[in-house]
């Protein structure tokens, strides 16, 4: 008995670490919007994972990292204007947003996968998830870099948004991957359920949630939300009807539905009402479980889907309010807001699918 009681002790701690890496996560992938928003990802133009953890110390180094971001099309065409000193402003957002990876969730999992394995706190069952987060870990720091590149030229002003929605949703698969294997250490498997119907709705919902994150991205990398800082409308029609067409750019085939701002938009804005429709009613639905712990969880996602509309529609309307480089104001404020609700969102109906999902009765 004490043995058994020892062990659930051991995997709780744990849990505890694995749940302090999910919340480390959330706060780097917010650093990543701000350093968005700021203006600043392509402020560091080189690819230093040890050595750049050390930022310029002196003057001649500064200018000298001032001098490469003179060589890219965002300078010449967008800020040209900047001194040394606004420079350093956006320099600091993406150093920090590497270091809090690099020195923070880096270390955080070194370092305790270490202290754990000295403690002896693991078991074989735990080697293998071990292995996948560690190259998880790694592979989205190699993601940021293909991202940043992309914008490190003589013609592209930002990132390609295709890219960030990428680097976005590898960093929420890694998010979702942390967690849940926390549950598997923290949640017993009495609180789990087997119901075939209600887990399929979930797994529906978190793919059509994935596909909403991904067009925020889209959104984020396009800057649609300025494009149309109008609500219900956009720009005064429900549904846009020259798609293919923006100004003197023309678009086709998919290209028009994944790269043109006001039809992002109107697909962002879409799916944002589908999804409050779906999710209260999954909701309701899951009523129909038997766990204590899933009938107190159903009713996250619902509230956390209609705070993220409400965010989302503030959001736009402030679109046409956005801050100059390396400056944050209202409608950066209310962007985060609103990724943040949606990183809560996603982890809530994550969760919920974990209690749908035992282990013993998995078919």
């Amino acid at each position: 008995m004490n043995h058994t009681l020892s062990t659930d002790r051991r995997q709780r701690a744990v849990a505890i670490w694995l749940l302090t890496g999910v919340a480390m996560i959330i706060v780097q992938i917010l650093l990543g919007g701000i350093t968005r928003l700021t203006g600043s990802g392509l402020s560091i133009t080189e690819w230093k994972p040890i050595m750049g953890a050390i930022p310029p110390l002196n003057e001649h180094d500064w200018q000298a990292a001032f001098d490469k971001y003179q060589q890219i099309a965002q300078y010449r065409y967008l800020n040209a204007h900047f001194t040394l000193n606004d420079f350093k402003h956006i320099f600091f957002w993406e150093w920090f947003h590497r270091e809090w990876a690099r020195m923070g969730l880096a270390m955080v999992f070194i370092v305790g996968f270490v202290f754990f394995l000295v403690k002896g706190y693991f078991n074989k069952k735990m080697i293998a998830p071990f292995v996948v987060l560690f190259i998880l870990g790694g592979l989205q720091g190699a993601v940021g870099w293909i991202m940043v590149q992309s914008g490190l030229n003589d013609t592209d002003l930002y990132v390609s948004h295709i890219r960030l929605a990428v680097h976005f949703l590898s960093a929420l698969v890694l998010l979702c991957y942390t967690l849940w294997f926390a549950l598997k250490l923290l949640i017993p498997e009495s609180d789990q359920v087997q119901h075939v119907r209600l887990r399929n709705l979930t797994i529906a919902l978190i793919v059509l949630l994935g596909i909403q994150l991904a067009y925020g991205a889209f959104m984020a990398g396009l800057k649609a939300a300025s494009a149309a800082p109008t609500w219900p409308t956009i720009n005064g029609v429900w549904i846009p009807q020259q798609v293919h067409q923006l100004g003197n750019r023309s678009f086709t085939g998919i290209d028009a539905w994944v790269s043109n701002p006001i039809a992002v938009h109107f697909i962002h804005r879409t799916l944002a009402y589908c999804l409050v429709v779906l999710v209260i009613s999954w909701s309701f639905l899951m009523g129909s479980a038997t766990s204590p712990r899933l009938l107190r969880w159903r009713w996250w996602p619902s509230l956390l889907v209609c705070v993220q509309v409400l965010l989302g529609i503030f959001t736009v309307l402030h679109g046409a309010q956005t801050a100059p480089a390396g400056h944050f104001g209202s409608f950066e404020f209310l962007a985060q807001a609103h990724q943040l609700v949606a990183m809560f969102l996603l982890v809530s109906l994550v969760a919920n699918l974990y209690l749908l999902w035992p282990a013993s009765r998995n078919t």
